[in-house]
C-alpha cells in the first residue's frame, strides 16, 4: 500500500517506499512550490503519466552524479572546441521544459504533463528551478532543467536537437556547479546513458543524508550566461 496525501498531509518516511515499483512512496497532494521544495529536501520527486494522480518517488539506490566526476568523452571535447555554440543559464526555461516534454523516438507519451510544466515554471519564478541551454546562431539546440536548493542540484530532464546537445549542456553545467561549490547532482533513476557520463548509484540512506546537509546551506546558484 502507498500513502495517499491530502493537501495538508506531510510526506511519510522514505523508508516506507515500495520495493516494486522501486521507490513509489505516495500519491496525491499538489504541486505547489512549498510542496515541491519539501519533497526535494527529503529526497522525494514527482513522476506520473497523463491520467494518473500525482505520484511521489524515492528509489533505492538513487542515481547520482558528482559534478567533478563528469566523464568527458573525446567526441564531446572535440565538439566543445568547435565555434558556434553558446552556453546560457535561465534564459529560456519554459522553452527548455517544452522541448523536454516533446515526443521523442516514436513515443508520443510524456511524464512532463501540462500541470508539471505549470508547477515548475512557478518554481522557476520563485528562483529554484533552472535551465542550462545550448544555443547555435540564436537557436536553442539542447539543454536540461532541474532544481537547485542550497548546494544540491536535482536534474529533471534533458533534450537534444543536435548530436550531444544535452551532454554538452550537462558538461558545462557541471563546471559551473563545481565553481559554485555544488557537490552532487540527483539523476533519480539509473540508466546506461547516465552511467556513461559518470553517474553512479548511491544507497538511499546515504543520499538522503547528503541532501539534508547540502540543501541546508546558503544558496549558491549564480545564474547568468557565459
Amino acid at each position: 500500500m502507498i500513502h495517499w496525501l491530502a493537501i495538508d498531509t506531510s510526506f511519510p518516511s522514505v523508508t516506507t517506499a515500495l520495493v516494486e515499483p522501486n521507490g513509489l512512496l505516495a500519491a496525491g497532494a499538489d504541486l505547489s512550490v512549498a510542496r515541491l521544495l519539501s519533497a526535494y529536501r527529503q529526497g522525494i520527486f514527482p513522476w506520473f503519466s497523463p491520467g494518473q494522480p500525482i505520484l511521489w518517488w524515492s528509489p533505492d539506490p538513487r542515481m547520482v552524479l558528482f559534478p567533478t566526476e563528469f566523464r568527458w568523452h573525446r567526441s564531446l571535447r572535440q565538439r566543445v572546441k568547435k565555434a558556434g555554440f553558446e552556453f546560457r543559464l535561465d534564459t529560456a526555461f519554459a522553452e527548455v521544459m517544452q522541448a523536454c516534454a516533446a515526443p521523442r523516438g516514436g513515443d508520443a507519451g510524456t511524464w512532463i504533463v501540462p500541470e508539471m510544466q505549470v508547477a515548475y515554471q512557478a518554481l522557476h519564478a520563485a528562483g529554484h528551478a533552472h535551465s542550462a541551454e545550448i544555443w547555435v546562431d540564436g537557436v536553442l539546440v539542447g539543454g536540461l532543467y532541474g532544481v537547485a536548493i542550497g548546494r544540491m542540484f536535482y536534474g529533471e530532464s534533458m533534450f537534444s536537437r543536435v548530436p550531444d546537445g544535452s551532454k554538452l549542456a550537462l558538461a558545462l553545467l557541471c563546471e559551473r556547479l563545481v565553481a559554485w561549490g555544488f557537490e552532487l547532482i540527483d539523476c533519480q533513476m539509473e540508466t546506461a546513458h547516465l552511467a556513461s557520463l559518470g553517474a553512479r548509484p548511491m544507497a538511499r540512506a546515504a543520499f538522503v543524508q547528503r541532501v539534508a546537509r547540502l540543501s541546508d546551506v546558503a544558496p549558491a546558484w549564480a545564474g547568468a550566461s557565459l
